[in-house]
């Protein structure tokens, strides 16, 4: 677990610590819409999709097409990305016109419900690594907290759990999958969905046109092989850009209050790499300040990191910044420890520095 300094602070300097801030970024114009710019990767990635289509029909019936799939994938992905941005607010000023994106991004390209996402999503950003509040964390095929490991009872799951470290990015080729199976859970529960209706019909669209294209162009075991590759693929692909984000930054227990600027700076990990990183990561790698400011434009989140980084050094908060394989490192040890029993929450002055609620 990360050593953080976090002397304890009247609440009123937490408080203007993050406003300073926010009036710095707003002065400097970054909260402006980035339209020109979505408008262009928009177009670009649907070229990108046009021509993969246009080569996997022209190859056929082959097992070329297994060298396909994966490319698919990552265009799917970047799309998703792109959704990411519109149910931030990134893209337009107007909440129905982020909406219609995003519907056009997630359920239409990706195939994933916008409605889950932004159930889960916007609940995750409220408190990020707080257990009981932040869904990201909670229970599941993976343990991350202590809590959770102590929580198998048989010995198969207590196995599973020790050892999960090893099979943890494997795991990741399931992800796609399951987000399209949450989305279609929600979207057949009783809950209430603004969008219902054009959802089910955009992710009828979408399986439907992929299924249909595959079994037009390739033989059955051909299609069978390229659709269940390019799924893999693209929850490999999702794993591997949402996982350095916060796993192996401090966990927070369910009693402790942290003001804005802690709890998105210190939960969260940004990555080094440029612009090839700004692509494949689809933003997410500059995750502090998408935490801090999350209806800024992408492009925005590269020119006021250095901003946020200055600020962070003034008013004492560390500032997690790494190079992709060390932060795979760091998620590999952390998923390891847990696994083992070897995180222990209460020792990290996160938990008593700040104050109880």
């Amino acid at each position: 677990m990360p050593q953080l300094d976090l002397r304890p602070r009247r609440r009123d300097g937490h408080l203007s610590d993050y406003t300073a801030l926010s009036a710095q970024v707003k002065e400097a114009g970054l909260l402006q819409r980035s339209h020109g710019y979505y408008v262009a990767v928009t177009a670009a990635w649907l070229a990108v999709l046009a021509a993969l289509a246009i080569g996997s029909y022209l190859i056929g019936d082959s097992w070329w097409q297994l060298a396909m799939a994966p490319l698919f994938a990552m265009v799917t992905a970047q799309f998703g990305f792109l959704g990411h941005d519109a149910a931030h607010r990134q893209i337009f000023a107007s909440n129905k016109h982020n909406d219609f994106a995003a519907l056009f991004y997630a359920n239409l390209m990706v195939g994933m419900g916008l409605s889950w996402w932004q159930h889960k999503h916007n609940r995750h950003h409220a408190s990020p690594n707080k257990i009981g509040t932040d869904p990201d964390i909670a229970p599941g095929a993976i343990s991350f907290t202590n809590q959770g490991t102590s929580g198998r009872k048989t010995p198969l799951t207590r196995w599973l759990t020790r050892h999960q470290g090893k099979y943890f990015f494997a795991l990741m080729t399931l992800l796609g999958l399951q987000m399209q199976l949450n989305s279609l859970r929600r979207l057949f529960s009783t809950e209430t969905v603004k969008y219902r209706r054009t959802e089910l019909v955009l992710l009828l669209v979408r399986h439907g046109v992929a299924i249909g294209f595959a079994f037009t162009v390739m033989s059955p075991m051909v299609a069978i092989a390229f659709l269940v590759c390019a799924q893999m693929t693209l929850g490999l692909y999702f794993g591997l850009a949402f996982a350095p984000n916060h796993i192996g930054r401090p966990i927070v227990p369910e009693t402790v209050k942290i003001d804005f600027l802690r709890r998105q700076v210190l939960m969260s990990r940004n990555l080094t790499g440029g612009r090839l990183v700004d692509v494949a990561m689809g933003g997410l790698n500059h995750q502090i300040e998408h935490h801090l400011f999350p209806s800024m434009s992408r492009p925005n989140l590269r020119r006021v990191a250095p901003m946020v980084r200055a600020h962070c050094a003034n008013v004492g908060v560390e500032y997690h910044q790494t190079s992709l394989p060390q932060a795979y490192r760091e998620v590999a040890d952390f998923i390891d420890n847990v696994g083992i029993g070897e995180v222990d929450l209460w020792r990290c002055p996160l938990a008593s520095s700040m104050g109880r609620a």
